[in-house]
């Protein structure tokens, strides 16, 4: 069972199903929204203030939190020039009742791995919408690990979007501390590292892009797609766009199959899109980091 899929225990009647079909039919979704528009976005950032770098992301009533912390580390033997970033979700059994046990599990699961694939690349890195040479700090030696959490705090749909875009904030909001790195007259010598309490750089989010999932309901697809609207779709296509229109990862879910001339619409389709919801979240994040300095 797909864990997305657990939104189809949304108890819907008959005649609330031809109301939600009928509008997007119509292009005249429940709350009022075209296919294609985003419910209200508004951003917090530096929400915990022990992380490196946080944000709260509420998309509608989808309220997510994504935290990250910083950490020295080695790189991997196979990537001596990058850094290691993992991701994590928990769904908060108080966010939705089908969260409770393993459904909570199985879903926090589901999302890591779509976030992974969408901001990180493939297993090589390739594609990835994070700079991840930008963690070295001496190739082959030292370098940063981002450790990203996110917290599923209230779910009204589109949580992939919500924590994609809560993650983009926190990374705007992190400060990776200015490491200085004695080398020592050996190569085999261990480094000497010397870590800034004061100084820090602020992580370059320029790419880091943004996820648009077109869930596709009867004949029409939307975007922002509510719970209601979650539990009436036949497959849903989520793509990570960055600011320069390159599209960065791929997930598909839902059972239904897709012919290929329909997703590479859907792509085209989400890669407009994103362009709309980087202003939106560009402006709601500089809103958000210049009422935290006040």
């Amino acid at each position: 069972m797909d864990p997305y899929q657990f939104t189809k225990m949304v108890g819907l009647s008959t005649g609330e199903k031809h109301f939600i079909w009928g509008g997007i039919a119509q292009d005249l979704r429940s709350d009022g929204r075209q296919r294609l528009h985003y419910r209200p976005i508004s951003v917090e950032t530096g929400v915990i203030p022990q992380a490196n770098g946080s944000a709260r992301v509420r998309i509608g009533a989808t309220d997510v939190i994504a935290s990250i912390k910083a950490e020295l580390g080695k790189p991997s033997m196979h990537q001596p020039g990058k850094g290691k970033i993992s991701i994590f979700v928990d769904c908060s059994p108080t966010a939705a009742p089908m969260f409770e046990g393993r459904g909570g599990e199985e879903l926090s699961t589901e999302l890591a791995v779509a976030l992974q694939r969408c901001l990180l690349g493939g297993k090589s890195g390739a594609g990835a919408g994070i700079d991840l040479s930008s963690l070295i700090v001496t190739e082959g030696k030292i370098c940063w690990d981002l450790y990203i959490d996110g917290l599923v705090v209230s779910s009204d749909g589109n949580l992939l979007d919500a924590l994609g875009a809560a993650i983009k904030a926190a990374l705007s909001n992190t400060g990776i501390p200015k490491v200085n790195v004695d080398l020592g007259p050996s190569p085999d010598d261990q480094p000497e590292v010397n870590v800034s309490d004061e100084e820090f750089l602020q992580f370059d989010t320029s790419g880091v892009p943004v996820i648009v999932t077109l869930t596709k309901v009867g004949r029409h697809y939307i975007v922002d797609a509510t719970s209601d609207e979650e539990s009436q779709m036949s497959s849903a296509v989520s793509v990570s766009v960055n600011r320069h229109g390159h599209i960065c990862g791929l997930t598909k879910r839902g059972g239904a199959g897709l012919d290929p001339s329909v997703i590479m619409d859907m792509i085209s389709v989400g890669k407009h899109v994103s362009e709309q919801l980087i202003t939106v979240l560009d402006s709601e994040i500089s809103a958000a980091e210049a009422s935290a300095t006040d």
